[in-house]
């Protein structure tokens, strides 16, 4: 066998065996290898949006609980606003019905007031006249007309 003809047939097989990887295996190994980077690439990217959504989310939900805290806050206020409308309008309501009662109140003893001075005054006439009959039923004595009329003021 000679060297060189094996040296050749050699030559030839090789170069015919990267021919054919070059024509045949070589494209499909870089169209794995190109889809495999594509796909490396768009989950990082996908990864990348990924953070980037939970940054936004977190951000987004720190700014809803910020906005509901003062949302809270302004709804105690407005309760706390109304509540002191609502002392203040009972205290005014309670010094209406005071004043309305303590009128009431005065207009009664007025009347109580009138009534027991007409009262008085019947009594006082009854009085007097019974008096001005004892007087005149007895003779005019001095002495007795004092005791009668002593008797009468006691009796008022």
């Amino acid at each position: 066998m000679n060297f060189n003809a094996t040296l050749i047939g050699q030559i030839i097989s090789f170069a015919v065996f990267v021919w054919f990887t070059m024509k045949f295996v070589w494209p499909l190994l870089l169209k794995q290898m190109q889809d495999r980077e594509t796909k490396i690439a768009d989950g990082l990217a996908a990864a990348d949006k990924g953070q980037q959504a939970l940054v936004d989310a977190e951000r987004r939900r720190a700014e809803l609980v910020d906005e509901g805290k003062h949302h809270a806050a302004d709804i105690v206020n407005q309760a706390q606003k109304r509540g002191d409308e609502i002392l203040e309008e009972s205290k005014s309501n309670a010094k209406s019905e005071a004043a309305r009662l303590i009128h009431a109140a005065k207009a009664e003893i007025d009347r109580e007031r009138s009534q027991a001075r007409e009262n008085l005054k019947r009594e006082v006439a009854i009085l007097a006249l019974a008096g001005a009959e004892q007087i005149l039923m007895r003779e005019v004595d001095k002495n007795a007309h004092n005791a009668i009329l002593a008797k009468v003021s006691s009796e008022l």
